[in-house]
């Protein structure tokens, strides 16, 4: 299996280290649920390996503390559960950001940063939002430099809709990115410092309806 691209490791840093936060504490396990929950095992690279990789490379990395807790009166292993750190915070704030501005980024890190970026101030989401409406505006002109859209693709052979497809990609993106700006700037949403967020993560004993039942070697731990 080939090793997980720099931006797909990206993508399931900022989903984990989200959804540590949204806990406060989270075991391994507990995480994992979340991004099942919030199909994010189907439109990222998060699948248990790499979550479970993802917070022991954290905890020594800094960004996540691990707590050891004693095991439960039924037995088993005792579990770790993690908490992220001020530096683990920092981290985090800036991957959204980067995430919420960034064009040349997968929809990968996108998917996770519309997932948490009520985390941000109203204002501060709308900016960012405004700044990745202006990257994708300096994409599209970039690429009809050499390519007109009215005239089609045929002009340059078949290779013509390559860029047919990234002038149309800008576009809807473009059309959606507007969307999302009106509907927060009429009020959607919960945002950072407005009063009680949503509950966007499933109580320890709370039913998955969406978990993939895939069972694996860390789950316990």
């Amino acid at each position: 299996m080939p090793a997980p691209t720099l931006e797909r490791m990206s993508a399931i840093r900022l989903l984990v280290l989200g959804a540590v936060r949204q806990h406060g504490r989270a075991h391994g396990y507990q995480v994992r649920n979340d991004l099942e929950y919030w199909g994010a095992h189907e439109w990222s690279n998060a699948k248990p390996g790499s979550i479970y990789h993802a917070l022991k490379q954290m905890a020594k990395q800094g960004l996540l503390h691990a707590h050891e807790i004693a095991p439960s009166t039924a037995g088993g292993p005792p579990r770790t559960e993690y908490e992220i750190t001020d530096t683990g915070t920092e981290e985090y704030l800036r991957l959204l950001r980067e995430a919420l501005v960034a064009r040349e980024h997968s929809i990968d890190m996108l998917s996770a940063a519309i997932g948490f970026m009520v985390d941000l101030d109203r204002a501060e989401a709308v900016d960012l939002l405004r700044e990745r409406l202006r990257g994708l505006a300096e994409w599209r002109a970039a690429v009809t430099e050499h390519y007109v859209p009215q005239d089609g693709p045929e002009k340059l052979g078949h290779i013509g809709e390559i860029m047919n497809m990234w002038v149309h990609t800008a576009d809807g993106e473009a059309e959606w990115t507007k969307g999302l700006i009106e509907r927060i700037e009429a009020g959607a949403y919960t945002f950072a410092g407005e009063g009680e967020p949503f509950v966007g993560v499933l109580a320890e004993d709370e039913e998955n309806p969406y978990a993939t039942g895939e069972r694996h070697p860390e789950d316990d731990r």
